[in-house]
């Protein structure tokens, strides 16, 4: 059954987070933007707020009878000049932008446009800087733990093991959840890609989405990443970037403000959607997942990516000195730091040299984030809590 940005399953229905956000915006900027990576839900949410605008024109532009319509892009904005225009999968027609920008400028109408895209910002930079002080940005990622988790039957463990792309978590049983991410990689590399007009073989870029599936939460490594690729440092770098653009790794930037200390400058590499990496690993159900090797970096990489987009306000880093002194995830907003631990553990245990870590930072607490329901103290300062608990405690007195 279908509910417009409302999935529904057995389970029951799921509303995005983002929904009133852009509403709200829709009220005063011309150009509202709906970012993300494919299938995250974009084009569903789209069409759930046709349903609560006034004059809502919604074009699909992998559509080729949708993408003739802006053959004269300034006859059809002219045509429907008191609607909102919803453009779907904008990087299919890039080169339109310069002269939205003329539209845009001639009447400034808020909610006149709403653009979705496959690509961030970044990697349309030239495209986006035509509408720079026009345009609001969201990202709009597969779901996250604050969006299902009212649902009858949650599962942390199915979540975590699935991911959180639509289809792949609403799959009607694991074999098909499976299928869907096993197309979903091979479209991505195979159309995707060549379609952002981007001239890197699907294998190589496919073979080191492999390498950063076997590398998630590791500090990267161009030159040996390189060398097993058989490309230069240069090559890896643009390939980081490239799948960082299109929401499918996320590089971890290091911390070292003020720090005397030698330390590593280099970024973490994640996977974004732990589903994707479950497929990319072998990893066919929970149990396997509970024996395999990379276990703990697989719980670190989704808790950290539903901790960063939830909490998108604030900016991250992770933290390891030379000499081996760690924290995995620092969050700093304003004069507040927060730090935080993954452990794949119901009874997790703290490092040796933790305080010394902290004490060096300036953080006066450690939260461990644990696959666990609740939240308890461990020791003074070092609270011991489940992914959800700790999101919650962040947004109710973290503002």
């Amino acid at each position: 059954m279908y509910f417009g940005c409302l999935y529904s399953n057995m389970h029951g229905i799921i509303k995005r987070n983002l929904e009133e956000k852009i509403i709200d915006q829709l009220t005063f900027f011309p150009v509202v933007a709906i970012l993300g990576p494919r299938q995250s839900g974009k084009s569903t949410l789209a069409k759930e707020l046709a349903g609560k605008i006034n004059n809502f024109l919604y074009l699909d532009l992998e559509s080729i009878s949708d993408l003739n319509k802006l053959n004269d892009v300034e006859l059809f904005f002219s045509n429907n000049k008191d609607k909102t225009i919803c453009l779907d999968e904008i990087q299919r027609k890039p080169e339109i932008f310069p002269v939205i920008r003329s539209i845009i400028d001639k009447d400034r109408r808020p909610g006149k446009l709403i653009v979705l895209g496959s690509a961030s910002g970044d990697l349309l930079k030239q495209s986006f800087e035509s509408l720079a002080g026009r345009i609001a940005y969201n990202a709009l990622t597969p779901f996250t733990i604050t969006e299902i988790e009212s649902l009858k039957e949650f599962s942390l463990n199915e979540f975590w093991l699935r991911g959180g792309f639509p289809s792949s978590y609403l799959a009607p049983n694991s074999d098909l959840s499976i299928q869907w991410r096993d197309n979903f990689i091979k479209t991505f590399f195979e159309q995707d890609i060549p379609q952002l007009g981007i001239k890197v073989p699907s294998l190589t870029l496919r073979h080191f989405f492999q390498l950063c599936a076997h590398t998630t939460g590791q500090v990267s490594n161009m030159s040996k990443l390189g060398e097993i690729l058989n490309v230069t440092h240069h090559a890896v770098k643009r390939y980081m970037e490239l799948l960082e653009h299109t929401f499918i790794i996320r590089l971890l930037p290091p911390y070292y403000k003020n720090i005397k200390k030698r330390i590593l400058k280099s970024p973490k590499i994640y996977l974004r959607d732990s589903g994707l990496l479950h497929t990319l690993l072998g990893i066919p159900d929970f149990n396997n997942l509970l024996g395999h090797p990379s276990l703990g970096q697989s719980w670190e990489a989704f808790a950290l990516e539903n901790i960063l987009s939830e909490l998108n306000d604030w900016n991250e880093y992770y933290f390891r000195t030379s000499n081996g002194a760690e924290i995995d995830l620092i969050l700093e907003k304003g004069l507040e730091k927060i730090a935080i631990e993954f452990k794949a553990s119901t009874s997790p245990k703290i490092k040796p040299g933790s305080f010394a870590n902290l004490e060096m930072l300036g953080i006066k607490d450690l939260w461990i984030v644990a696959p666990i329901e609740g939240m308890y103290e461990l020791k003074k300062s070092i609270h011991v809590t489940g992914l959800l608990e700790f999101i919650n405690t962040m947004k109710k007195y973290y503002h």
